[in-house]
């Protein structure tokens, strides 16, 4: 069994176990914000960009602060001390009342943990469709219409759906960023997006150029990939009726360069 496959799986409320009462509200109301990473021997890349994201989004949806030493302190517990996992921190209210969501909460922390993927991943293929996230900086747990457009891909023979604007303009993919490879360098799609932290932690560590791309470009693009927390850099093969190449030497750098990036002590 692999590292990812001992990972224990964990559910907890503010550090407790968790009641499907205390769930109902995330369930019926789906009103939050999550992000999630990969935890490595106790170890997160961009950790920081990670609580910063759950600080800012908090503030957005909830008009209040996060007390992120706590939040540091539950993700831990949620992850194995040693070997990989994908921990899941939820930010939500359970008293949130649909009629009244202005009113003054208390936001509590859910932490979910669940085995890492094995990396690198298959290549994937994915199909545009035009839509724009509701408040895309926030990475909100509504994840209905991502779904249900992951869906219609795939049953139309695709593994995920890529929104683009009504111009053509190539946004994000349902869960992860997406970037290219021009032949010279990286590109990154300039469009209103969910920034990942993947995605800033390449940025950080390798040259690129962000500018708008639109999907008629993409037939002249050398490769193309999806960058997320929990599968890092993953080929996309193809969009739409255009072939990539499953493997290429730009994503190989872009991969290396990720996971030499240390880790944040959780």
């Amino acid at each position: 069994m692999t590292a990812a496959g001992q990972a224990r799986t964990r559910t907890e409320l503010d550090g407790e176990p968790v009641g499907a009462a205390q769930l109902q509200a995330l369930a019926l109301t789906n009103y939050g914000h999550f992000t999630t990473m990969r935890v490595e021997d106790g170890r997160v890349r961009g950790l920081s960009l990670h609580l910063e994201r759950l600080r800012r989004d908090c503030r957005t949806l909830f008009g209040t602060d996060l007390d992120l030493l706590r939040v540091r302190e539950l993700a831990r517990r949620a992850a194995p001390p040693t070997g990989s996992a994908t921990v899941r921190v939820t930010v939500f209210d359970p008293l949130t009342d649909l009629g009244r969501p202005a009113a003054v909460g208390e936001p509590r922390v859910l932490t979910t943990s669940r085995p890492a993927a094995d990396a690198p991943l298959p290549a994937l293929g994915v199909r545009s469709v035009v839509y724009a996230r509701e408040v895309p900086e926030v990475k909100g747990v509504g994840l209905f219409a991502g779904l249900h457009h992951r869906r219609l891909a795939q049953l139309d023979g695709f593994d995920d759906a890529l929104y683009v604007g009504r111009d053509g303009t190539v946004c994000e993919g349902v869960t992860w960023n997406i970037g290219f490879f021009d032949g010279s360098r990286v590109v990154w799609p300039a469009a209103v997006c969910l920034a990942g932290v993947t995605m800033e932690l390449l940025k950080r560590a390798t040259g690129h150029e962000s500018r708008p791309v639109r999907t008629v470009e993409v037939r002249d693009m050398r490769a193309a990939f999806a960058t997320n927390a929990a599968i890092g850099v993953r080929a996309v093969e193809r969009i739409d009726g255009v072939r990539l190449p499953a493997a290429h030497p730009a994503i190989d750098a872009l991969r290396r360069a990720y996971l030499a990036l240390p880790g944040e002590l959780l």
